[in-house]
């Protein structure tokens, strides 16, 4: 083989292993420090109350060349964090989540929607309690880049509206609100190489 064509040959093969690798899709996990689903309710029409969930974990595969990717959260109901450790305990209990029979509460994307390279909107089915609804989750947020440790990672924002009542979570509808704002805010990082 004359050096044109082994120069030519290396120069193939270096192209297509660039265009695999831009091309094929990295899995992150979710960083636990820096991810967490917040949900507020207006409370008796006096306030607006925020809440939220402490541990959240959770992966996503994302393809920015395909333009596609999936999610998958897991939410333990252990972790609801109101700010009161009686109203937290009244939360896991029977009435409400239930957590002894359902630890977790889930959510498995079906489709992200992107406009231009950027994702918009991660479609999906909400599971809590065990009664699964289809729901979509509208980007508020996203930075995809490298993160201060040197890692290939994802942040995003995220939000919704759902019904307490289509999960069996409806104590004190109408005076508490049935409509609460989910928010699903996290970072997450690749694994690294090797």
């Amino acid at each position: 083989m004359n050096l044109f064509k082994l120069t030519l040959s290396l120069a193939l093969l270096t192209a297509c292993a660039t265009t695999t690798a831009l091309a094929a899709s990295s899995t992150y996990r979710f960083d636990p420090g820096h991810s967490f689903v917040r949900f507020g309710y207006g409370h008796f029409g006096f306030s607006h109350q925020q809440s939220q969930f402490d541990k959240v974990s959770g992966s996503l595969t994302f393809d920015p060349a395909a333009r596609s990717g999936s999610a998958d959260v897991v939410i333990d109901i252990s972790s609801v964090d109101t700010g009161s450790s009686a109203l937290n305990e009244r939360l896991q209990g029977a009435d409400f989540f239930d957590a002894a029979k359902f630890p977790t509460a889930t959510f498995r994307s079906t489709s992200i929607r992107f406009e231009g390279d950027e994702p918009v909107a991660i479609e999906g089915n909400l599971t809590i309690k065990g009664i699964t609804h289809p729901v979509t989750l509208t980007i508020t947020h996203f930075k995809h880049g490298t993160n201060m440790m040197k890692r290939d990672a994802i942040g995003a924002d995220a939000t919704t509206t759902v019904k307490r009542s289509d999960f069996d979570l409806a104590e004190y509808v109408p005076m508490v609100d049935d409509s609460v704002v989910l928010n699903v805010d996290f970072e997450a990082a690749a694994a690294p190489a090797g």
